[in-house]
């Protein structure tokens, strides 16, 4: 399946939807419930059998998801905020939560992934999209190493571990 050329037209995802999908242990797509394949423009059959990285958008760093597979691989779960693109070239942004499925020896199977509307604006313009962009341009610059190294740096001047910023910067009191 040709990859869709990125479109500047977002899609909005409801604040009462949630998109679901499960993978097996390499990403592969086992399950996509049917607000996932709506919001990104797929079939379910189209789905079934691809790697998730079918609606990664060329924005999102190599960053997160390095992190992404490194805490989920371990066994825990991870939040993060990511950029999406739909089949049509549209994209949509979530707030992912990723994590493993065990089998009952407590193998890692597979992985789940919920997926809400992001409902604070402000968070993405003013923290998640500059971040981004900043992690993609020292990716471009020195490779995912340098991207890796750059979020360290920034975790390190807050003091904070990545879970501990995504919660603060998202359930924030105004």
């Amino acid at each position: 399946m040709e990859r869709p050329t990125p479109k500047p037209v977002e899609v909005p995802v409801p604040p009462d939807r949630f998109l679901v999908s499960k993978t097996d242990t390499k990403g592969i797509i086992t399950y996509a419930n049917p607000v996932f394949c709506e919001i990104a423009g797929y079939s379910e059959e189209e789905l079934i059998g691809k790697p998730h990285n079918i609606v990664r958008h060329p924005d999102m760093p190599r960053t997160i998801f390095k992190l992404l597979w490194d805490t989920i691989q371990k066994g825990e779960e991870l939040f993060a905020y990511v950029k999406n693109m739909a089949k049509d070239g549209s994209y949509y942004w979530v707030f992912a939560h990723v994590t493993p499925t065990f089998d009952s020896s407590g193998k890692i199977i597979g992985y789940t992934s919920d997926r809400r509307p992001v409902l604070n604006r402000d968070v993405l313009t003013n923290i998640i999209e500059p971040l981004y962009r900043e992690l993609k341009e020292a990716e471009s610059r020195g490779g995912l190493e340098a991207g890796v190294r750059l979020l360290d740096e920034k975790l390190k001047q807050v003091s904070k571990s990545y879970e501990e910023f995504v919660f603060t910067i998202t359930f924030k009191e105004d």
